[in-house]
């Protein structure tokens, strides 16, 4: 008996070192537990919230809640497939942080492979920060529990803003102007045009950014391969056009625009306050600061016999359907 429970440890030994120290999972999930606490594991229905980078085979970052500046939060359901991200999550416990690979080919059985999707495991480092336990609670209690954690989290993060975009600020030797509602903004290349007012329409080319120095997004194709974003067919790269004192613009970029004439090149560094504030949008974290470098290509006058064009938002400019980041 003792020879075969040695002959599995060393068998055991030898998988994980065949693995690059990983043990392996259901469905092909390779993970690597580099911080152990040793606490109750994870069960479905606990509340989590957890920091994580996600990774490509050749470790380039897809994803990573650090660059967006808040954690992920929410309950965890029971895993949707044998060997995805959450099975190894269930391995974990408060405090913990681990290397967890998934099988892209176990995901996708059965399916197509995504566009752009390549090799062989989707990697997921990941740091548990906070596990609220459902266990017997009453719905209430838990319920109670999850809000005045994940508001002590917000909290954090709003303190946190300005001294972020100050940061980026002094990092990057930034002469900015501040205007009396909070909105900087730094003119690179002074226009020689009109000045857009109410009812115009400006045509405007632009490219976002988080403090981080993470790229969203751009209306300008050469940006988009220069910082290395998916190429998004259904994206025309070109100006996007909206009306001054209309409705569906945040009003960060209505104001800077009324700072710059037509040929004008500057970037307008927003926060939170005059985008989307305790709420977020879409890619945009609750109490984020937005960074946008743009060009004011034109400034159209209404014609009056015309129908108002309505300004896009800026949400629906960040809801391109986009393959996965390479």
């Amino acid at each position: 008996m003792k020879k075969r429970l040695m002959f599995l440890a060393l068998a055991a030994i030898g998988l994980a070192s065949c693995n690059g120290g990983f043990k392996k999972g259901e469905g092909g999930l390779l993970y690597n537990i580099i911080t152990d606490k040793s606490g109750p594991a994870i069960q479905p229905g606990d509340f989590v919230s957890l920091n994580l980078t996600l990774k490509t085979d050749a470790d380039s970052v897809v994803g990573s809640t650090y660059e967006n500046g808040m954690p992920f939060m929410q309950p965890i359901q029971k895993p949707q497939t044998k060997g995805d991200v959450i099975s190894g999550i269930e391995l974990l416990s408060e405090g913990d942080s681990a290397i967890i690979k998934v099988n892209i080919d176990t995901l996708t059985k059965g399916h197509p492979r995504p566009p752009g999707l390549k090799g062989k495991y989707q990697v997921y480092v990941i740091k548990v920060e906070k596990v609220i336990s459902k266990g017997n609670l009453s719905d209430q209690v838990f319920q109670g529990r999850v809000q005045a954690y994940v508001k002590s989290v917000v909290d954090v993060i709003k303190t946190q803003e300005p001294i972020k975009l100050a940061k980026y600020i002094a990092d990057n030797k930034l002469n900015v102007t501040k205007t009396d509602s909070g909105l900087y903004y730094q003119i690179t290349k002074q226009g020689t045009g009109i000045k857009p007012a109410d009812g115009d329409t400006v045509v405007v080319n632009y490219t976002l950014r988080l403090v981080s120095g993470k790229v969203l997004e751009t209306s300008v194709k050469s940006d988009a391969l220069k910082f290395k974003l998916p190429i998004n067919p259904m994206n025309p790269y070109k100006p996007i056009r909206f009306a001054i004192g209309q409705k569906g613009m945040i009003k960060g970029w209505d104001q800077g625009m009324r700072l710059l004439g037509k040929g004008s090149e500057a970037k307008l560094l927003i926060p939170s306050s005059l985008a989307y504030g305790e709420q977020g949008a879409g890619q945009i974290q609750p109490f984020t600061s937005l960074i946008f470098d743009i060009e004011l290509v034109d400034v159209v006058h209404p014609n009056p016999n015309a129908p108002k064009p309505v300004a896009p938002s800026l949400q629906q400019m960040l809801s391109h359907p986009q393959p996965v980041k390479k």
